[in-house]
């Protein structure tokens, strides 16, 4: 199963992705995985998106192309092996989410019958990390060390469309702790583990 957690900058993405790399060792046992890897999505923005976020200047969907196609790879790669793990991406729109399942079949131009392409994989699960915006600015603006700066979370809520249930989502409230949330995804990680296969 890959886990793709989603959210504007600042939510808690790699926060909760690095816990739950280090927490799945104890749902993995069975498989004898030492823990998820986890892929940092920031690592894959190239170095004229990450100097751009740091003037402040939002992203447009043509910087973000490049960068959801290498996620997308990373994402093929780890399906095609059979292995679980987790990828964090913000993934605000739609269109994001479908070139991370679809690569470049999901671009509006590329597929005459684009809407035939599936809203969800049943390998692939996104995390949604949700929270208000005063919330997660206040965060922003203590965070050090980030390139994306907080007068940048406006535009992030500006684009973000989130998911509906046709995109196979885990709807995570960022008012809760990590343990929380991760004891929430631990939960859904069983049941997929105990469900019968069809």
């Amino acid at each position: 199963m890959i886990y793709i957690i989603m959210g504007v900058s600042g939510c808690g993405k790699s926060a909760l992705g690095a816990f739950l790399s280090e927490k799945c060792i104890h749902v993995c046992v069975s498989t004898n995985q030492l823990g998820w890897p986890l892929h940092e999505g920031d690592s894959f923005h190239p170095q004229g998106n990450i100097e751009k976020m740091a003037r402040s200047e939002p992203l447009t969907d043509q910087d973000r192309l490049p960068w959801l196609l290498k996620l997308h790879e990373v994402i093929e790669r780890e399906r095609s092996s059979g292995s679980d793990a987790l990828v964090a991406c913000s993934a605000l729109k739609r269109l994001y989410r479908q070139i991370l399942l679809h690569g470049s079949k999901a671009f509006p131009s590329s597929v005459p019958d684009q809407d035939g392409l599936s809203a969800s994989s049943p390998d692939v699960c996104f995390l949604f990390l949700y929270g208000d915006y005063d919330l997660i600015q206040q965060r922003m603006v203590v965070r050090r060390g980030h390139y994306m700066k907080a007068d940048l979370l406006r535009s992030q809520f500006d684009v973000l469309e989130p998911p509906l249930d046709k995109e196979n989502v885990l709807p995570l409230d960022i008012r809760r702790s990590i343990t929380d949330m991760a004891m929430e995804v631990e939960k859904h990680i069983v049941s997929l583990k105990l469900s019968p296969k069809p």
